[in-house]
């Protein structure tokens, strides 16, 4: 199996952020809290996963944080910065933003315009943001990561794959 992706979904960097009345996202059956998530990312990073942030969760957790009260905004917005340069840079264990560059040529764009109204029915509508994770989720899947997308958000968690398995060995 190849090496673990963390995509990141703005439900769960709002809360490991600690934005204020984002103490917990998720199913009262799987809530993740600042400590879980915590944990979890703790837990990955020791075991060489590599974080990706979407650009939809850049600009969704800035617009949250424009909305805060004034006296939030200075510290959030210093928090994303900081992330926003270590992908910018590459730093462990956060991967380098242009990485996902290949996901925003023209043709990519018009896949994305052609099926995203797709995913809209009458049970759930994914966001556009939403679509744009899951393209950034299938890239890494197909590149042979094993990819985790990082959210409370159980219809986004619905469009992981499935973990690969490692090839029987044969004998000889």
């Amino acid at each position: 199996m190849g090496k673990k992706v963390l995509v990141l979904d703005t439900t769960l960097l709002v809360v490991w952020l600690r934005f204020p009345g984002e103490n917990a996202v998720g199913p009262k059956d799987d809530l993740w809290t600042f400590d879980r998530i915590d944990q979890h990312f703790k837990e990955s990073e020791q075991q060489g996963a590599t974080f990706v942030l979407p650009l939809a969760t850049i600009i969704e957790t800035g617009n949250m944080i424009c909305k805060c009260e004034q006296h939030c905004r200075e510290n959030l917005s210093k928090q994303l910065a900081e992330i926003i340069r270590k992908c910018a840079s590459g730093d462990s264990p956060w991967a380098l933003f242009s990485d996902q560059s290949v996901l925003w040529t023209p043709a990519q764009l018009v896949e994305l315009a052609e099926t995203w109204p797709s995913q809209i029915n009458y049970n759930r509508c994914h966001s556009l943001g939403d679509a744009t994770i899951k393209t950034v989720a299938e890239y890494y899947t197909k590149s042979g990561f094993a990819v985790e997308i990082a959210t409370g958000d159980a219809g986004l968690k619905y469009f992981q794959y499935p973990q690969p398995q490692p090839s029987p060995r044969r004998r000889r």
